[in-house]
């Protein structure tokens, strides 16, 4: 009978950690997204870079603050990016914890509790990253713009 209960636990174990597992696909999925940005921000910076390196004509005065924008917007995705995987490795520990406990008949409420909170203040702060960079990437587009005119 002894085995019937242990099997019975760890299938409750693994239901419990579905949750956490599904987290981390939506974290993979975000992280994907963000890599891709700083991809694009690496791209556009070394494309100003070229110009103004050949100095050809005269670069434009918004140019500068162009590149700065865009190391501004580079490291807030890196932050975005740190804060993401940050919360992921958490998630990673929670669900060995999980296991963990189960083994060996262990309470970790509270270590589980702590993990995923710590978790999800990452995943916020990431979340908050995200969403600046966004605003600075519209705030290029609207530099752009007026020194079009």
């Amino acid at each position: 009978m002894q085995t019937a209960l242990q099997a019975s636990e760890m299938a409750h174990v693994i239901q419990l950690s579905v949750a956490p597992v599904f987290l981390l696909s939506g974290i993979g999925a975000l992280l994907s997204v963000l890599s891709t940005r700083v991809g694009r921000i690496v791209d556009r910076s070394r494309l100003i870079e070229d110009r103004l390196a050949k100095g050809g004509d005269l670069p434009h005065p918004d140019i500068h603050r162009e590149l700065s924008l865009l190391c501004r917007r580079a490291r807030v995705a890196h932050w975005a990016i740190s804060l993401c995987t940050s919360c992921a490795l958490l998630i990673c520990t929670l669900i060995v914890v999980l296991f963990v406990g189960a083994f060996l008949n262990l309470d970790v409420s509270t270590a589980i509790a702590l993990l995923f909170i710590v978790a999800m203040a990452a995943l916020i702060a990431g979340l908050f990253c995200f969403l600046h960079e966004i605003y600075l990437a519209t705030a290029s587009l609207r530099l752009r713009w007026r020194s079009r005119k």
